[in-house]
């Protein structure tokens, strides 16, 4: 009987090594469909392919991203923006259930803006919208439900006199697309803009003052980080080095980014040409990581990107 129970135990834990190591063989991923953290999610992908893993990734409110980390149906997402995310992570925060691991972007920012023709006509602050809001046909626009919290609780919040207009939310190619209508005809507008991003080389625009409270100092100023489920990277150390190596640059993702928005291509196939471009990025993001089944990753890396 003994030894019977040895052997089960044996096989018990023999079936957890391996239910643990598969699943750390798919790794799952979310993003709340901006295109700079469809990027970023983009090259996590391709790397983690060519390291031997699945990588799977959906496009969800950020709401349900950290709901979906606690319920332990993702693993990962790339996208915190610090501090105009906070109000979305503080209950995470507080009891650890979500877990910020590395800091992979500085330089961001986050905030709203208008064209240039519109702050030379006096809108430079938050301060100054009201004054104008027949102009501005009481509206601000922004992206995707769920990603406009701020926003909303500026109305909210009856902040800068702002309680009576409306946050238009459609998605950032529909943000976009109606900034480009305002533009041509000169229209007044009012939207959520942030860099990285080819907006701030396609139009002639300018953020706002005054926006502290909400978004932050300067101008939304930002740093943006990886975040994990608890206790994921002691349960896959592996893809935990790499999240913890990968870093990203403000030139880089925005070259990335005009991939998707101005060349058409999807996330991975704008990752792949990007990294393709860019391989000297690879060696320290790939420090110290081996593929699943314990070879050089850098190395299995460059061959699944032909080069």
């Amino acid at each position: 009987m003994k030894i019977l129970k040895l052997s089960l135990t044996a096989s018990a834990l023999a079936l957890f090594a391996g239910q643990a190591a598969a699943d750390c063989g798919t790794v799952r991923m979310a993003e709340p469909g901006w295109t700079d953290l469809a990027l970023t999610t983009g090259i996590a992908s391709v790397v983690l392919e060519g390291l031997g893993y699945q990588a799977e990734s959906d496009v969800l409110g950020i709401p349900v991203i950290y709901e979906s980390m606690v319920n332990n149906d993702l693993d990962v997402f790339l996208g915190f923006w610090d501090p105009a995310m906070e109000t979305y992570y503080a209950k995470y925060r507080e009891v650890g259930s979500v877990e910020t691991v590395h800091q992979n972007l500085t330089g961001a920012k986050f905030t709203f803006a208008v064209p240039k023709y519109v702050y030379d006509a006096g809108v430079t602050d938050f301060s100054d919208l009201a004054a104008h809001a027949d102009k501005f046909d009481h509206k601000m626009y922004g992206i995707e439900p769920g990603s406009n919290e701020v926003m909303l609780d500026i109305v909210g919040k009856n902040a800068f006199g702002l309680g009576d207009w409306k946050v238009v939310e459609s998605s950032e190619q529909g943000m976009l697309a109606q900034l480009a209508r305002f533009e041509k005809s000169k229209d007044w507008i009012v939207f959520l803009g942030w860099a990285p991003h080819p907006m701030n080389t396609r139009f002639d625009m300018e953020y706002l003052s005054g926006g502290d409270d909400f978004y932050g100092p300067d101008f939304g100023g930002a740093t943006v980080h990886t975040q994990v489920r608890k206790g994921y990277l002691e349960e896959c150390p592996n893809v935990g080095k790499l999240l913890t190596q990968m870093t990203f640059d403000i030139p880089m993702e925005s070259e990335g980014m005009g991939y998707i928005l101005e060349d058409g291509d999807d996330a991975e196939d704008a990752a792949t040409k990007l990294l393709k471009a860019h391989p000297d990025y690879l060696a320290t993001w790939l420090e110290g990581v081996t593929t699943q089944d314990g070879n050089d990753g850098l190395a299995a890396v460059r061959a699944h990107l032909g080069l």
